[in-house]
């Protein structure tokens, strides 16, 4: 489910997402909102090195230029973008989980 907030950009954070949605094909919220999965999913992964998040914009790169070059379908495309909300949710649930953990008063044993 979509939540609706309104988000104020730099004109130069607006004109990069602006040009990535037009050069990929996507609407600006959704390049926002799959630069934002990548970006916090790579920082959980710092955080925890144990979570394995598979796309840091190392690995996205190259996927996203596939879709550029038309090398892959719409269903294709939308099909890794599910990929990426999906993992990214796993992360942050993960990452929920551990701080709680981290919240939690030591045991006296």
């Amino acid at each position: 489910m979509l939540k609706r907030y309104q988000v104020l950009l730099d004109e130069w954070l607006a004109d990069f997402a602006k040009a990535r949605s037009d050069k990929y094909d996507a609407s600006f919220s959704e390049t926002i909102r799959i630069g934002l999965c990548v970006y916090y999913g790579t920082m959980i992964s710092e955080l925890y090195p144990e979570l394995k998040y598979k796309f840091t914009p190392d690995k996205v790169a190259p996927i996203l230029k596939k879709y550029t070059d038309s090398e892959e379908s719409e269903e294709e495309k939308h099909k890794f973008i599910s990929e990426v909300y999906y993992e990214t949710r796993k992360a942050m649930e993960y990452y929920a989980q551990q701080q709680a953990k981290d919240l939690q008063p030591a045991s006296k044993a």
